[in-house]
């Protein structure tokens, strides 16, 4: 188990790097000049000025100096500092990342587990009521974007019920019921999408799987349908539900960027869709750089519990 966990580690290395590099690339093709954006409109400047702006941000050394001279920060933990505010991107990043960890986590919470058990009932009681509502409400899910279904939760919960505050954010250490209730809407919203595709996948995979001879067998030997189901059908099914329920769950970071500022909540993927406005380079280079690393990471513990489900991989 360890030597395959430091194997799939190794693999983290070259797929880092090429993110890197590829963020770093696209950035620049942004149009627009950051060093005027970060002297802003109003100021008065001559073009020595902005060209001494220019090289105290090195913007004027060749893209490929740049690089190198960022990715010798971001190995020591320096992800450099904001053209706008002239912050750490570091020290902004503390302050907003467990606002999108708290989100992504409610919103997994929302979107797997309950998502899970109507699709294994769905599968069970095949063309049953139960089985028709779950694929309507799939259908809808997978349709309906984020940014549509944020609104629609808003209205009705908000300004029709208000059962719920439309935007705002408290921290869960200074009023934890506060804070609950003013990501619940986010939550709902950012996982219910990943609740139809999860709903979807076990369905298929449970269906596929009560198809087969073994299964067939099980019962033949008068073995309980709960124990045939439990022991057999779900623990054959586990590896594709995994599968798309760790690319579902790790895309959860990229969509909290509409989701936080729909809700007006102070995370990350409010502050990169900011800094994007703004041409803030190393604001987005170093925000995309941490949400590939947490991307990366959740692929690897999917790579982990495919070994604990299936003990055959460690060798293969």
């Amino acid at each position: 188990m360890i030597a395959f966990i430091l194997r799939r580690l190794a693999f983290l290395v070259p797929v880092l790097l090429g993110v890197s590099l590829v963020t770093f690339t696209l950035v620049r093709l942004i149009p627009g000049d950051a060093t005027l954006l970060a002297i802003g409109v109003d100021q008065r400047t001559t073009p020595e000025q902005v060209e001494r702006i220019r090289r105290s941000y090195g913007l004027d050394q060749p893209q490929p100096v740049q690089y190198v001279k960022w990715l010798g920060k971001v190995v020591r933990g320096d992800l450099g500092n904001s053209l706008r505010t002239r912050r750490a991107v570091t020290q902004e990043l503390g302050l907003r990342l467990p606002v999108t960890i708290e989100l992504a986590l409610l919103a997994a919470l929302v979107g797997t587990i309950p998502a899970f058990i109507v699709g294994v009932l769905a599968a069970v009681k095949r063309n049953s009521g139960l089985d028709y509502a779950a694929t309507i409400i799939t259908l809808v899910g997978v349709s309906v974007p984020n940014f549509l279904l944020a609104t629609l939760l808003v209205l009705v919960f908000s300004y029709w019920l208000r059962w719920l505050p439309p935007i705002g954010y408290v921290e869960f250490t200074r009023a934890p019921l506060e804070n609950l209730r003013n990501m619940v809407l986010p939550a709902v919203s950012l996982g219910l999408p990943l609740a139809a595709v999860m709903m979807r996948n076990t369905r298929s995979a449970m269906l596929e799987m009560l198809g087969q001879d073994f299964v067939r067998v099980a019962r033949a030997k008068g073995l309980a349908e709960r124990r045939v189901i439990t022991r057999h059908v779900i623990g054959n099914a586990a590896l594709p539900i995994i599968t798309v329920g760790g690319i579902q769950v790790a895309s959860l970071l990229g969509g909290t960027v509409i989701v936080e500022t729909i809700f007006g909540l102070p995370g990350v993927g409010r502050y990169i869709y900011e800094s994007i406005a703004n041409r803030d380079y190393p604001v987005v280079q170093g925000v995309t750089l941490v949400i590939a690393t947490m991307f990366v990471l959740v692929s690897l513990v999917v790579d982990i519990l495919y070994v604990v489900v299936d003990p055959r991989l460690r060798t293969a």
